[in-house]
């Protein structure tokens, strides 16, 4: 029996052409949260404040996030959570 021709083997192709595609979804997925300054991050929260997803507790300055039960002394640091506590529902969402 011979070997086969190294050639016409393409497994090594498909194997790195597989992660690649992976590599590709597991971006396209990600959400950047890094890019929130702070008058998107007020944006948002007002959004969420008139929305009832958000509760300003004036006496303590915070923010509390109602669907996690989570408070923020900082608009920027809510809206960052937000965007990933968002996207990972979509994820689970979409995943059941």
């Amino acid at each position: 029996m011979t070997d086969p021709d190294t050639i016409d083997d393409t497994t090594a192709d498909y194997e790195r052409f597989e992660t690649e595609l992976v590599a590709q979804d597991r971006d396209a997925a990600q959400v950047t949260t890094a890019d929130v300054d702070e008058t998107t991050a007020h944006q948002l929260v007002n959004e969420l404040i008139e929305g009832g997803r958000v509760t300003p507790v004036v006496d303590q300055r915070v923010f509390v996030h109602e669907p996690s039960g989570e408070a923020f002394d900082s608009i920027t640091q809510l809206a960052v959570f937000h965007r990933g506590w968002q996207a990972a529902t979509d994820v689970n969402a979409g995943g059941d």
